[in-house]
């Protein structure tokens, strides 16, 4: 019998598609971007990717929590208050869901992203009532029975 791996090994360079940015995002020049999805969750809220995008400036709206490495190249970003960063090879940043940023790319960029869709608000209180059951039903379970005198003061 053979058995096929469910872990999946890409050799190579990585193939981009064009990913224009939407028209109204655009803010000067003509920023060319390309991606291409590189794996994805089995529920379909998380995914990885590579993206590279040419010289331009233009805002990102994000409706997804998305953490970029930055591969080659660099961007300057701004946050809504206005404040620049200067990103480039090796820098990390965190964009949540709901977030606006102004890219500035000078020459070119190249990074890997890591999006995650959020859970909506009653789903993360509902796992996280679900989560202090489990811990307090685990702690029952894991207390060492000494015998008939741990019940003595109950």
């Amino acid at each position: 019998m053979t058995f096929e791996s469910i872990i999946q090994l890409g050799v190579g360079q990585v193939h981009l598609n064009p990913a224009p940015i939407r028209p109204d995002w655009v803010l000067e020049g003509n920023p060319i971007t390309r991606n291409q999805v590189l794996s994805s969750s089995a529920d379909g809220t998380a995914s990885t990717l590579i993206w590279d995008c040419t010289a331009g400036r233009f805002n990102w709206f994000y409706d997804i929590d998305e953490t970029i490495y930055v591969i080659q190249g660099g961007v300057v970003v701004k946050d809504f208050g206005g404040l620049p960063r200067r990103l480039q090879a090796g820098d990390t940043i965190f964009f949540p869901a709901g977030a606006r940023a102004e890219w500035h790319v000078e020459h070119y960029i190249r990074k890997i992203a890591f999006c995650r869709a959020p859970l909506p608000r009653p789903v993360r209180f509902a796992k996280r009532g679900y989560q202090f059951l489990k811990r307090l039903v685990g702690n029952r379970g894991g207390a060492k029975a000494t015998g008939p005198a741990m019940f003595e003061n109950s």
